[in-house]
């Protein structure tokens, strides 16, 4: 299949996330539907649209932009702690009608604020199984009626959701995005997922887990079409590879500033659950191996406050950031979710001189 191609839509409540230039209605509804219009208009598939306590609900802003474009696709990240399957099944099949198919779902695992939302902290074996357990149901919910269901978690009987998910040439359901590089988080991938995400990592170690991965898959029973790979990082692209390291380095110095003039640690980033997560650790330890590995993947920003698709960034020219994107996409990645800021000016720059070299 071709590679498809989505950015990152800010969801957050204060401006100013990862150096954005937004201001005080930077999350309005115009504001972000500005965002959701012009990844239309310059060739994006669509968006991820982040999750967490304390940022706007995500369905409620996929709902909203849906509704003012005709093509943008919203990938939405939920917490299953957040929601019970039925309800999550029920709320994605009518935003799934409602849009005409638009849909995409990413299943986050990691800890958050749970006690806020009536979670509970558990071990990660168990968080891991909780979490198959209800891509498995949703999956039945949204495929069959009816649906009798006792897991360890969660548990429904003579369960149908209304409307029913339509099917669309291949596509049965929205495809479900899934993240995690820990064993448990890889297990769940290689038996529910349809796309396994990673973060920026050199292309050695992204062909390791690939093949770790499909190797995994083998040996459970899968009764899915093959796991797909797909890629989260921060794409720096200026007019000129010096353009390029000239802004991303002066950023990562501003990074260090802020982060001594805020007395804490270099390292962490802004979400402490993020510091435990073997991911974002991986993240971390890759700049003990130097600032800049493969040709282009700089590291620096993980020392100095970047967390998660912030850690690791992609530098250079618009030729060069394609160059290195397609050795990923040679990898097995076909599925592609860029950003950097300003996010409103770069879904434009990135647009117009990153997606035609990766498109063609």
């Amino acid at each position: 299949m071709s590679s498809q191609f989505l950015w990152y839509i800010p969801n957050e409540v204060s401006p100013g996330h990862r150096g954005d230039d937004a201001v005080g209605d930077h999350n309005s509804l115009e504001a972000l539907s500005a965002h959701a219009v012009a990844l239309e208009d310059h060739g994006w598939s669509g968006a991820l649209i982040g999750t967490g306590w304390g940022r706007p609900d995500t369905f409620t802003v996929a709902a909203s932009l849906a509704a003012r474009t005709t093509t943008f696709q919203p990938l939405v990240a939920i917490r299953p702690g957040y929601w019970r399957p039925a309800n999550f099944a029920s709320a994605a099949a009518t935003l799934d009608h409602l849009s005409g198919g638009r849909l995409r779902i990413n299943i986050v695992s990691g800890k958050d604020d749970l006690a806020a939302y009536g979670d509970a902290d558990a071990a990660q074996a168990d968080r891991y199984d909780r979490t198959r357990e209800f891509i498995e149901l949703t999956r039945k919910l949204w495929t069959q009626e009816d649906v009798t269901y006792r897991g360890e978690h969660f548990e429904v009987e003579n369960s149908t959701v209304v409307p029913r998910i339509e099917q669309r040439g291949d596509r049965v359901h929205p495809t479900i995005y899934f993240g995690g590089a820990s064993a448990a988080a890889e297990k769940v991938a290689a038996q529910q997922a349809d796309v396994q995400l990673f973060w920026g990592e050199p292309l050695d170690d992204v062909a390791e887990r690939i093949d770790r991965l499909k190797s995994l898959e083998a040996t459970q029973c899968r009764d899915l079409p093959p796991l797909e790979f797909g890629l989260r990082v921060t794409t720096v692209v200026r007019d000129t590879s010096e353009q390029a390291w000239a802004d991303a380095q002066a950023r990562v110095a501003a990074m260090a500033e802020n982060a001594a003039r805020s007395d804490r640690p270099a390292r962490v980033g802004d979400n402490p659950h993020r510091r435990r997560a073997v991911g974002q650790q991986r993240l971390y330890d890759l700049s003990a191996r130097g600032d800049v590995l493969d040709d282009n993947l700089y590291t620096a920003p993980a020392r100095v406050g970047g967390g998660g698709a912030g850690s690791t960034w992609i530098v250079g020219s618009a030729a060069e950031v394609a160059k290195t994107l397609k050795r990923y996409e040679d990898l097995g990645i076909s599925h592609f979710v860029l950003s950097d800021t300003p996010y409103r000016r770069e879904i434009e720059r990135q647009g117009r001189d990153l997606l035609p070299l990766l498109k063609g």
